[in-house]
């Protein structure tokens, strides 16, 4: 980056080529806090946009202000004196005068400062709320601009505020930090820095979209659309400009999910499942229910990659007791038709044993073998186990991360499901992916995610959707309830297990901790056993306990020898017991909406009715809505673009998991699920025209890409 003498800028230079400091009054100390923010270069200040704006077209006269709403006002200083309230105490009274009455000025801070900036004669414009006293109408501390003392003629009082930065137009609002305040440099100085750099060096940003796209879709070009984020001429073309830059935000994540979809039809060839035989003809057979008509969709889809020839990668989402695991076993009893074997991960011991037990239970009438690994095993036991995976005796493995470690060989993996896909690392599926020569991958989460988000985040990915609950299953009856009300709780609860069901009781952690005030799973197991609800059987199941302990504790629930469960949130996943009617979660304010919704599907998985109460602390703001819409919802998928909104969508191309989507400094696609749409038809329009970007009317959006996607999405490729 070239240096900066006397503001000489070469015409044409790049913005990325000139430091701030060539800006006035930027010196060392400004360009260390505009560092801070990540602004180096006017490039880097051009990419500093707006958090939101205020419309200030209007100029309102004196007479027609209205209390207590913000307003705009021009007119002339009649009057400025200064009071003394006592020592070191004072305050600024300045009369603004226009031909419909006065309006005052009140300032208790900066005094000093205003003082000597307005005096007696001066035009201003100025910005603020109105407070009536009595007759008098006041703004107290409000943004104020004195007019150019050469300009001549557009207003009622012959003045001109066409060359203002903050009246007659819309005016951007910038984030700000308390460093950069004390700088100088708060909102208001930021915009002045901005129109400075303007003038300086107007945009002159190379091109990041083709000709042709900008004209087919109706978009700004690169360098209007910066001037209208920073200074809109309309509330039009502010809607542009935005528009413009949330476009191309979508277009390249999309163009990166088109370029990666191609590349895996052309490259990943994998084993094509011929027939389906005898292993699945039993599995139907044997269900003693009625599958969904979204079961059976899920099947058929699945089932046509599998007969491909090229790798499935696929994930199937679905909300709590969609019934999920039933048509990942008929794609496991698929690959057993063709003489393949599948690997089924889970992310705990509790649910991995869960899902084995499950297929366990169905191995004799289907013919399947099927043996379970974990990292817990006695030697002799796990020696049998990879023994008869390596030869071929088992059809199914299922395990947690033990399944990918060193030492297990599969004779001819052909399936990997990974349920629970989002509570594995990157690293830990691609080691699963990569086993014994790329499988097919079947990824499965009872987290559903927003039908606005899929394409945004799995756009690489063919997403299939349970959508539909099995038949006769009743939804659960869900409460907000105050610590106070507590008792009242636990009497409901005990009428149930009275009535032979049983219950869940769920802390958010294992032990007192010194920082939050939260009750440990293991302090209110001991009071709710011996005071609250004496005579009830009652276990602790936390995260902190041994494989076998947990196991044999889940073991009694399962069987009915306990009747309340009390535990942290490893109960979230992995339990399945239909007889229990009752969730209570205590502080429920301290957990996530996709959390909370997990919980409440413990439940619910038999015939009776059941209740999921929500205890919580006195809460405000997001925990409050999060609590209300769980009253409100029983979609999962409703619930996950609720929480998506809230707590951001991720970033899940790359190895963050929280915040909004690394890159996306306008879009949301949640809220820009339209543009989104538009964006993604264009990326894959351009991919099936020249998939490896290389036609000369791509070169500027080839060398985009390849910067966007070195940076930022290096691991996605991991499925």
């Amino acid at each position: 980056m070239r240096g900066c003498q006397g503001e000489r800028i070469v015409p044409g230079q790049r913005p990325n080529d000139i430091p701030v400091t060539c800006i006035r009054g930027v010196g060392p100390r400004k360009a260390a806090l505009l560092g801070q923010s990540g602004i180096e270069t006017i490039a880097d200040l051009y990419d500093f946009f707006p958090r939101r704006y205020l419309d200030r077209r209007i100029i309102k006269p004196v007479s027609g202000l209205v209390e207590g709403e913000p307003a705009t006002v021009v007119g002339t200083v009649t009057k400025v004196y200064r009071q003394h309230a006592r020592p070191g105490h004072s305050r600024l009274n300045v009369t603004l005068l226009d031909k419909s009455g006065e309006l005052e000025l009140v300032w208790f801070r900066s005094v000093s400062h205003v003082s000597a900036a307005v005096r007696q004669g001066d035009t201003l414009a100025v910005h603020g709320k109105v407070v009536f006293f009595g007759r008098q109408r006041q703004m107290q501390h409000p943004e104020y601009e004195r007019l150019n003392p050469d300009a001549h003629g557009s207003t009622e009082d012959g003045d001109d505020v066409s060359a203002l930065l903050y009246t007659g137009k819309i005016v951007p609002v910038y984030p700000s930090s308390e460093a950069r305040k004390g700088a100088g440099m708060g909102p208001k100085g930021m915009r002045g820095l901005l129109e400075k750099a303007f003038t300086l060096n107007p945009p002159c940003f190379r091109e990041n979209l083709s000709e042709k796209i900008i004209s087919q879709y109706g978009l700004l070009p690169i360098n209007q659309a910066y001037r209208m984020i920073h200074f809109p001429s309309s509330p039009e073309m502010l809607e542009r400009a935005l528009y413009r830059f949330k476009w191309t935000e979508l277009f390249y994540a999309q163009l990166f999910f088109a370029i990666r979809r191609t590349a895996l039809k052309e490259q990943n060839r994998a084993v094509r499942f011929e027939r389906s035989g005898l292993f699945t003809k039993r599995l139907y057979a044997s269900l003693p229910f009625v599958m969904t008509e979204a079961q059976k969709k899920a099947v058929r889809e699945i089932y046509r990659d599998l007969r491909s020839g090229i790798r499935m990668n696929r994930l199937l989402q679905g909300d709590v007791g969609s019934g999920k695991t039933l048509v990942a076993m008929f794609a496991m009893a698929l690959a057993a038709d063709n003489g393949l074997q599948a690997a089924f991960m889970a992310p705990t011991e509790i649910l991995a044993f869960q899902h084995y037990m499950v297929l366990k239970k169905n191995e004799g009438a289907l013919g399947l073998r099927i043996g379970f690994l974990s990292g817990r095993q006695k030697a002799k036991e796990r020696r049998d186990v990879l023994d008869r995976l390596e030869d071929g005796r088992l059809h199914i493995l299922v395990g947690t991360h033990a399944v990918i470690e060193e030492g297990v060989r599969f004779k001819k993996l052909g399936l990997a499901v990974i349920d629970e896909q989002h509570r594995f690392g990157v690293l830990q599926r691609k080691a699963l992916q990569d086993k014994a020569g790329s499988p097919h991958i079947l990824l499965m989460t009872a987290t559903p995610i927003p039908r606005t988000l899929a394409m945004g985040v799995y756009g690489d990915l063919d997403v299939t959707v349970i959508d539909q609950l099995p038949f006769g299953r009743k939804r659960v009856v869900t409460r907000m309830r105050s610590e106070r009300q507590k008792n009242e709780v636990l009497a409901v609860l005990r009428q149930e297990i009275e009535k032979g069901r049983q219950a869940y009781i769920v802390y958010p952690l294992v032990e007192e901790s010194k920082k939050i005030d939260l009750k440990a799973a293991t302090e209110s197991f001991l009071q709710l056993r011996d005071e609250l609800l004496p005579g009830l059987r009652i276990g602790l199941l936390h995260g902190q306990m041994r494989s076998e302990e947990k196991e044999s504790v889940m073991e009694r629930f399962r069987s009915g020898t306990l009747d309340l469960l009390v535990g942290t949130t490893v109960i979230e996943v992995g339990v399945d017991v239909p007889n229990a009617s009752v969730m209570v979660i205590e502080h429920a304010e301290r957990f996530g909406l996709a959390q909370l919704h997990q919980l409440r599907g413990r439940v619910g998985r038999g015939a009776e009715q059941s209740y999921c109460f929500l205890l919580h602390a006195a809460v405000g703001g997001d925990a409050r809505e999060r609590l209300a819409a769980m009253e409100r919802n029983h979609d999962g998928f409703r619930l996950s673009e609720i929480d998506a909104s809230l707590r951001g969508t991720g970033n899940v191309l790359g190895k963050e998991q929280s915040g909004t989507m690394t890159g996306m400094k306008v879009a949301d696609i949640v809220r820009d699920y339209d543009i989104m749409c538009s964006a993604r038809e264009a990326a894959i329009e351009t991919v099936e025209q020249d998939s490896a970007l290389s036609d000369h009317a791509h070169d500027m959006i080839r060398e985009q890409y390849r910067r966007l996607c070195h940076e930022r999405f290096a691991l996605a490729d991991i499925g």
